[in-house]
């Protein structure tokens, strides 16, 4: 079903003004409905909905009959071609933007944005498959989103379709934790709120607005080098990715984990079972620099900066030896000057490290062993020289909707992970790596205590509740457009539990009951 904007506006008024006349009951109803809506008419073009989520209004400039093929066909390059390889003969257009102008309608009525001239497309991976496909903004000049990012203003900005997450909550919930969590150190997390979007007055859903990571003194905030600057004294932003291999050599490299050596899974059975990183040869990650790069000895320089902080960490833990940085950054020694745990603490920022292990144990996410794992290291003038983990993503294949931790119980993040078709199994190396080192997990106890005792576990859970019934109509209207509930193309990725959901309200409430024995059982575990 294609909804348009303007005339639910329109029906919205005649309905206000309906009201008028009617029955007490009606005009019980209808005073119920005024008192949760804050929308007002601004203008005939105006779009506005009978509830309290904004409107982001894209318009194409141009006007073939076609042009909305850029946001329902795309699908990534790499996802392409790995389809191919079992969907034979399947093939479809590589996303690219489109020339288009975005209106930001607040629920009050105003425009904060208007008609601002941009750059739309599909992005993502394999979301980028679903029919909702989720979608990047790239604005002319900066543009600021109302209650989100401190009001910076920025040229980009993503919509995150939120085509497999029934609830529609998890990637929400997952980002509001996190701010929590990092901002108590000083570390970024994006932003996310809900906005229905429409494009050429088509309807398209809802979607969530969320920053887009990249360096900037108010995201990522690390030295960013001019264009063609060529030496190594710069900011280095990274993802653990197993997508590397399509970012071009500059911006690609592959670690080899001491050797692709063992592990201690730590799964609450002493560290008897073992995993390698690279799963022998199996498990094909490396990583993609997302920052700017423009000369191979920047690539080579933070390829062998990552490569020993992991040995650092590896022979503190395993060897408890200290090995510390020559002068320039390229070669490690051992040295007796320092603890195992102050050689570790010179080069990664351990605070940021114990957090997305807080995150990521609590996630369960089955994309940990793979991808959407971000670092990062600032070795330009005022940089810590540290590699500092933070911008936690991507969390619509976790907080139980895929078949990971259903009961909610066990570690996870630290743990042996199946890849996602079951093939092998793995172990993320930056989490598992100094798991037995009580002085770590000590850090641990401390950060996952302090925020659970200031509700930041149950505000989350809260907040599930809250948000399914304030933008119940919202939510109504997206899954009359998408009825992926129900006939789900993405159903065969989730587990049992949320698959058998087939209304909004039942996929939040598995998800509440989900996080609130995730919550329970790490508080059992790590609270002091």
């Amino acid at each position: 079903m294609k909804l348009k904007l303007i005339p639910l506006l329109v029906a919205a008024a005649m309905l206000a003004g309906c009201s008028k006349g009617s029955s007490s009951a009606d005009e019980q109803s209808s005073s119920q409905i005024s008192d949760s809506v804050q929308t007002q008419q601004t203008s005939s073009e105006t779009a506005a909905f009978m509830d309290v989520m904004p409107v982001i209004s894209i318009q194409t400039d141009s006007d073939d009959k076609n042009v909305l093929d850029f946001v329902k066909k795309p699908v990534a390059e790499h996802v392409t071609k790995s389809r191919a390889t079992w969907d034979y003969g399947f093939t479809a257009p590589t996303p690219y933007y489109e020339h288009c102008s975005v209106t930001y309608t607040d629920t009050d009525g105003t425009r904060a944005i208007d008609a601002a001239p941009a750059q739309v497309k599909v992005r993502g991976n394999w979301t980028t498959l679903y029919n909702k496909k989720p979608l990047r903004i790239k604005f002319d000049e900066k543009q600021s989103m109302p209650g989100m990012a401190d009001g910076n203003k920025f040229k980009n900005w993503l919509l995150l379709a939120e085509y497999k997450d029934g609830s529609m909550l998890r990637n929400k919930t997952a980002l509001t934790i996190a701010n929590e969590i990092l901002g108590a150190d000083g570390l970024y997390a994006s932003d996310a709120q809900f906005a229905e979007v429409e494009i050429n007055g088509e309807y398209f859903g809802v979607y969530l607005l969320c920053e887009y990571a990249q360096i900037n003194k108010d995201r990522i905030n690390i030295t960013e080098p001019q264009e063609g600057y060529e030496g190594t004294d710069i900011g280095y932003f990274l993802e653990y990715d197993g997508y590397y291999y399509t970012e071009d050599e500059l911006h690609s490299f592959k670690v080899f984990y001491n050797k692709d050596a063992e592990l201690k899974a730590y799964d609450g059975e002493g560290g008897s079972r073992t995993s390698t990183p690279l799963a022998k040869g199996k498990n094909n990650v490396g990583f993609s620099i997302k920052s700017d790069i423009y000369s191979k000895d920047q690539t080579n320089f933070i390829h062998h900066f990552v490569d020993n902080v992991y040995n650092i960490m590896y022979y503190a833990a395993y060897e408890n030896k200290a090995y510390v940085f020559n002068s320039d950054y390229t070669e490690i020694s051992e040295t007796s000057d320092i603890t195992p745990q102050q050689a570790v603490e010179q080069v990664v920022d351990i605070n940021s490290l114990a957090d997305m292990y807080i995150i990521s144990e609590l996630a369960c996410d089955a994309d940990l062993y793979w991808s959407s794992f971000f670092m990062y290291a600032d070795f330009g003038e005022g940089g810590s020289k540290k590699l500092t983990f933070g911008n936690p993503w991507d969390f619509d294949s976790a907080l139980g909707n895929k078949a990971r931790c259903v009961s909610g119980e066990g570690y996870y993040a630290a743990n042996i992970l199946s890849d996602v078709n079951g093939n092998y199994r793995c172990i993320n190396p930056w989490l598992a790596v100094l798991m037995y080192c009580d002085w770590y997990t000590d850090i641990i106890k401390t950060k996952w205590t302090q925020s659970y005792d200031d509700g930041v576990f149950t505000r989350a859970i809260d907040n599930i509740s809250s948000d399914t019934a304030a933008y119940a109509a919202a939510f109504e209207r997206n899954y009359d457009k998408w009825d992926n509930i129900i006939h789900n193309d993405a159903g065969n990725e989730l587990c049992q539990a949320a698959a058998a959901c087939k209304t909004h309200a039942e996929c939040a409430e598995y998800f509440s009951s989900w996080l609130t024995k995730r919550v329970a059982f790490m508080n059992e575990c790590w609270h002091l």
